[in-house]
């Protein structure tokens, strides 16, 4: 049989139905319930910073432990746990407090960002959720990362239209601008967006634009730039157009077509490939199709445009059966092989090379611009030689056909009609250049008394008495001075004519 002092209730039990029925019952313990006080956001912070969260309980409640949450979800792991170790980072502001549940986190990141809940918990297995603060909004203002540019996956040849891209993310709050360049002047992006459109703590842009390459852009930069209200200057990143870019080589051979040689001579064929980008060719020499002597190349070379140029020169020893030799240039660009060029080489034996040069191609075929301007010269010339020939040859035949020439007399006598003409005028010369039977000069003269006429007489010649070819009277002056006599002969091979005037 239990004894009465086993039913009469010990001291600390009497104290808590004491407390537990003041608590239920009298009005004023209500106002002393357990309340769970946090600090009103929102709290921004730059990133790097250190977050303060305050947690203060008041009041009376149950026993319990405490914890923090980022988020309304109690199922993820807590930011701060009263019974376990704190997280890196985490840290009690005033530690073994009953009251005080503050907490800092070091070096805040855009990921902290959100809002925080202190919550109390009521003992049991589980504990069970008591009271929850009202949460601290926690807004983490941070830079944007440094922007990245992406191009094609591989090179792409002139003209073709590439877009590349900038990216930037981590950045908080959402406003954001970028900006394209190519070498210092501004161009359009295609489009901008940022990401994600609906509201976070932590965004990224994307920005995009389209550029048409060129030969020229082989040293042209693209650059990106990025503007934020976190920012003191912008941020920027670059990339060379030339890292896209693939410029094929332009092939060239010298000589060209065909080469002549004589028989065992060396011959010396030079092949060029210009304006190639990036610098990874090289040059393959084949013979009739299949791979000969690999030459020799010269060293690389850069040009102003910053595309480059390589050369390789071939000697080749001119035998009877390399005639017809065709020998062929490639150039390996990017690990493929370009355009070609041929040349065939024809081997004479000696004496048999006609109108060319031994190792120097055709004429016409290698020096054509020069050749073709030296024979229009030659022609020229020749149709001025043929038009000066031909006046000279017409002036001379002209001279020769004339069968007489009228004297016209610079004095004519004035007065009447009646009046009679003076037997000492020369009317007029008629010099016929036939061949009739000799005469002596007297016989030439007419019986009419009245009229003077004029006779040619040819000084006798070495071998012949009828060599006169023609007389030419212009600007001789007939006077009336009396007659002299003939000149002496002039040397043989010279013919002269000499004019006389008788008098009757």
């Amino acid at each position: 049989m239990m004894s009465m002092d086993a039913w009469l209730p010990s001291p600390r039990r009497l104290l808590t139905c004491l407390l537990v029925l003041l608590s239920c019952r009298w009005p004023g313990a209500r106002a002393q319930e357990l309340a769970v006080l946090q600090t009103r956001g929102p709290l921004k912070l730059t990133e790097g910073e250190t977050l303060h969260l305050n947690c203060t309980l008041t009041g009376f409640g149950p026993p319990g432990g405490v914890s923090w949450f980022k988020g309304s979800d109690r199922g993820q792991a807590p930011v701060y746990n009263d019974k376990s170790p704190p997280r890196p980072r985490v840290e009690r502001a005033v530690p073994l407090s009953d009251t005080d549940y503050s907490i800092r986190i070091r070096s805040i990141l855009p990921e902290d960002a959100g809002t925080y809940y202190c919550v109390k918990y009521k003992a049991g297995s589980p504990e069970t959720e008591y009271k929850v603060g009202k949460g601290t909004e926690v807004l983490v203002t941070a830079t944007p990362s440094q922007p990245s540019i992406g191009g094609p996956p591989s090179r792409v040849d002139l003209g073709t239209s590439v877009t590349f891209n900038c990216t930037s993310d981590g950045f908080f709050p959402r406003d954001i601008t970028v900006t394209w360049l190519k070498d210092g002047r501004t161009i359009h992006a295609s489009q901008t967006f940022t990401l994600p459109p609906g509201k976070s703590t932590s965004y990224q842009v994307v920005s995009t634009v389209e550029v048409s390459l060129t030969e020229k852009d082989v040293k042209s930069e693209l650059t990106c730039k990025i503007h934020h209200n976190t920012l003191n200057s912008p941020l920027e990143q670059s990339f060379k157009l030339g890292d896209a870019l693939r410029v094929t080589p332009k092939i060239s051979m010298e000589p060209s077509h065909l080469v002549n040689a004589l028989v065992n001579q060396l011959v010396t064929i030079t092949c060029s490939a210009k304006g190639f980008y990036p610098n990874d060719t090289s040059l393959v020499w084949r013979e009739n199709g299949s791979e000969t002597d690999p030459g020799t190349p010269e060293p690389v070379t850069q040009e102003w445009d910053g595309t480059f140029s390589l050369k390789s020169t071939l000697e080749v020893n001119a035998t009877e059966p390399r005639n017809h030799s065709v020998f062929t240039c490639y150039a390996v660009h990017s690990s493929q092989t370009s355009d070609h060029v041929n040349v065939t080489l024809k081997v004479f034996r000696e004496g048999k090379v006609d109108n060319f040069s031994p190792n120097k191609g055709n004429f016409f075929s290698d020096n054509a611009p020069i050749s073709y301007i030296l024979l229009l010269i030659c022609v020229l010339v020749l149709v001025l030689l043929a038009a000066a020939f031909y006046f000279v040859w017409a002036k001379q035949r002209k001279g020769k056909g004339s069968t007489s020439v009228r004297l016209n007399e610079s004095e004519k006598t004035s007065g009447g009609t009646n009046q009679e003409p003076d037997p000492n005028n020369v009317t007029y010369a008629d010099l016929n250049f036939d061949k009739p039977p000799k005469k002596s000069p007297r016989k030439a003269v007419e019986d009419n008394q009245k009229t003077e006429y004029a006779s040619i007489q040819t000084a006798p010649l070495a071998t012949s008495d009828d060599n006169v070819t023609y007389a030419d009277l212009d600007m001789i002056h007939l006077s009336k001075a009396p007659k002299r006599p003939a000149p002496k002969p002039e040397e043989a091979g010279s013919e002269y004519a000499s004019v006389q005037v008788q008098n009757k």
